[in-house]
């Protein structure tokens, strides 16, 4: 009976000492234990990625990526062949630079050369309608004596009016000359060069999308395309994963949306390292109810009505991979009252 006694009473000791084990575990792989102030929140960090494609069509002359590849803002992804876009620039430059010859010419005017030139045709109209005129003259005097005939009288008058109607055209092609150039035709050349640097600006902007570059730094999750494959606008060639902003994704309860607020600092722990603490804020709160997602690891909350968080990572977090389950731990209600 005594041996028995003791073996239950051994069995309870071991049994005593694994509960202690057991529940040591958290202190032991360094778990930061909540205090019984703090309120626990479960989430996932989100998932934020750009699909990233080209503007312009084209074949892709090399792609300078792979799947894993950390990459800087603004470093290029990949390249189209950008050699028909080249020339679409060069012709759009050509007609720019036509355009604004014309432009110069009509602001400039006419030559001097040209308006001395119009000058002495002038000249010679007038010297050529005086000599005709004095030859109308002698006729009309020596009609009356019959010395010439009607006839030469009546040519006498119509050399006199051509050579009128002559000196009058040169007289009004220098005043045009004087004038210079139409209001209305600068106007017009100016909005044909217009157009043309419009084109040339298009042609340019085409040409620099030839080149894919990050708009973020992050890392490649996916190469969709190869080099040599056609593609067009709406085609995704790479799929990045960005680095920052990092957000988490959590949810709390009605009961207690009456004690947090945007701007609240909380602390995020992972389960790869759950001693290190990183922080955050509160940033955005859903004004809309949903049912909380089966996500959130959370049996108590499956059926109840809760608000998603947004929860703003301060900084790049090395520990911190996007769709990762994360626990949320907020200050105790005294503390985020203040």
């Amino acid at each position: 009976m005594n041996r028995r006694a003791l073996i239950i009473g051994l069995a309870g000791i071991a049994l005593l000492a694994g509960a202690g084990w057991w529940f040591d575990v958290p202190a032991r792989m360094g778990w930061a234990e909540p205090s019984a102030a703090e309120r626990t929140l479960y989430g996932n960090v989100d998932i934020r990625q750009v699909q990233l494609g080209f503007r312009v069509n084209g074949r892709i002359d090399r792609l300078f990526v792979d799947e894993g590849d950390d990459v800087k803002a603004g470093a290029v992804i990949a390249q189209l062949d950008d050699e028909p876009y080249r020339n679409s620039v060069a012709a759009a430059e050509a007609d720019v630079a036509a355009l604004r010859s014309t432009l110069e010419k009509l602001v400039a005017g006419p030559r001097k050369t040209e308006i001395a030139q119009a000058e002495a045709t002038l000249n010679e109209r007038l010297a050529d309608l005086k000599n005709v005129s004095l030859a109308h003259e002698r006729a009309a005097r020596l009609r009356p004596n019959g010395t010439i005939s009607q006839a030469g009288l009546d040519e006498a008058a119509a050399a006199k009016a051509a050579a009128a109607a002559r000196a009058d055209s040169a007289r009004e092609a220098l005043a045009l000359l004087n004038e210079g150039s139409r209001s209305e035709d600068i106007a017009a050349a100016r909005s044909n060069l217009a157009a043309a640097e419009a084109r040339l600006a298009s042609a340019r902007t085409s040409l620099a999308d030839t080149q894919l570059r990050a708009p973020n730094d992050g890392v490649i999750l996916s190469r969709v395309r190869e080099d040599g494959a056609i593609v067009s606008p709406s085609d995704i060639v790479a799929v990045l994963s960005l680095h920052e902003p990092l957000w988490v994704r959590s949810y709390v309860s009605e009961t207690e949306l009456g004690s947090i607020r945007p701007g609240m600092e909380v602390s995020v722990f992972t389960d790869s390292d759950p001693g290190m603490a990183v922080k955050g804020k509160i940033g955005f709160i859903s004004p809309v109810a949903e049912f909380t997602p089966k996500s959130v690891e959370t049996p108590d909350l499956r059926t109840d009505l809760v608000y998603r968080l947004r929860i703003v990572i301060d900084g790049r977090a090395a520990g911190l991979r996007q769709g990762m389950p994360v626990t949320v731990r907020l200050p105790p209600p005294a503390v985020a009252s203040r």
